[in-house]
């Protein structure tokens, strides 16, 4: 992680997302630095991952250009006691604070958050539910963050009458007892059960 690094212009990067856009693309920037963040808001970017020390200011830009935000809180809250000792450890931690202040800020903004976790063991989506209600999001947009919310970004449909069914069963609503999205009881994926 080169927190030091030059970001992509903004110039480059606004011409690289017309195009994407023009054939009916989306991009995704992953932004280490408050620079990087700033040029891929200012470039209506459609998703921005990490977001590390994300300028105040992008939160409007992103509801202004309809941009979400996947913080993947949970490699970052997994990694910081491994780096407090390294010299880049200041910058990961304040880095990490600024990520879990813009969640509720940008939700409250409008921006739609995604719940992405980028690190290994991948699939380990309830972890980064958890770091989300945590920030400050409610429980329900939370647990949309990563199922029927971004299912809807990536152009997935949810439940239809007719069509196979994407579906994980829990002995309770995961919109009040999130922790329970640890424990499915059933999974249904494209309408083949694959734990009962």
């Amino acid at each position: 992680w080169d927190f030091e690094a030059d970001p992509v212009p903004y110039d480059l990067l606004r011409a690289v997302t017309d195009a994407v856009h023009a054939a009916g693309g989306r991009v995704a920037a992953h932004c280490m630095s408050a620079q990087g963040v700033l040029n891929a808001a200012r470039a209506g970017v459609d998703s921005i991952e990490h977001g590390m020390a994300m300028p105040e200011e992008c939160v409007e830009l992103m509801a202004a250009h309809g941009t979400s935000y996947v913080p993947t809180l949970t490699a970052f809250a997994r990694r910081a006691p491994q780096i407090i000792d390294n010299p880049r450890g200041q910058l990961w931690h304040e880095g990490h604070g600024v990520m879990i202040r813009r969640v509720r800020e940008a939700h409250d903004a409008g921006v739609t958050v995604l719940a992405g976790t980028d690190s290994a063991p991948f699939g380990n989506v309830a972890t980064e539910v958890g770091h989300l209600i945590a920030a400050g999001l409610p429980a329900d947009v939370a647990v949309g963050a990563a199922s029927w919310t971004a299912r809807e970004f990536l152009g997935l449909p949810g439940l239809t009458e007719g069509g196979l069914a994407d579906v994980t069963v829990y002995d309770a609503d995961p919109r009040r007892e999130p922790g329970v999205l640890r424990h499915p009881r059933r999974i249904v994926l494209r309408g083949r059960v694959l734990r009962r």
